[in-house]
């Protein structure tokens, strides 16, 4: 494996963990949400999410670099919007 692989199979793992870890502590409320105040489907939800990730990092001086948890976040945010995906996916084809 180069370097190169080796870093990529690490940051997965980590984000994996970290999904993980939230997905267990907090339930599965991304991807199935209560739906108290919004009644949006699962996916413009994360993609709400995922907007006001972004307007942070363009708003936030520095913010790229201070916070690495900013970074992993979105990435959070994007597998778990893959994965909204897929299940729309499979819904559509039953």
């Amino acid at each position: 494996m180069t370097d190169t692989q080796f870093e990529i199979a690490k940051i997965c793992d980590d984000i994996k963990e970290l999904l993980l870890y939230k997905n267990l502590k907090y339930g599965n409320s991304a991807l199935n949400p209560i739906r108290v105040f919004s009644s949006s489907d699962t996916t413009e939800q994360l993609l709400v999410r995922i907007d006001d990730k972004l307007n942070r990092i363009k708003h936030g001086e520095n913010i790229l670099y201070d916070d690495e948890d900013v970074i992993q976040d979105l990435i959070g945010y994007l597998v778990l919007l893959k994965i909204s995906f897929n299940k729309a996916s499979e819904a559509n084809e039953l």
